[in-house]
């Protein structure tokens, strides 16, 4: 699978967002920095999914399996 990062250059340095991952944006001074934070952002944003996944399905028998998409 993969993602598309987009960058923007800001008069504070870089924005940059996920297209596919709505809430996975961040900030940085460099673009070096900016790419660190989109990563951390993508991470927080797929842990806090997972986490309000879990909670809503409490108490319910589910099936969890691992999912792999192939590489595009």
């Amino acid at each position: 699978m993969k993602l598309t990062a987009v960058f923007m250059k800001v008069p504070e340095g870089y924005i940059g967002f996920v297209e596919e991952l709505p809430g996975a944006n961040t900030q940085g001074a460099t673009l070096k920095e900016a790419r660190a934070n989109l990563t951390e952002a993508i991470e927080l944003v797929l842990e806090a999914q997972r986490t309000l996944a879990e909670e809503s399905l409490r108490g319910q028998t589910v099936i969890r399996e691992s999912l792999s998409l192939p590489m595009a």
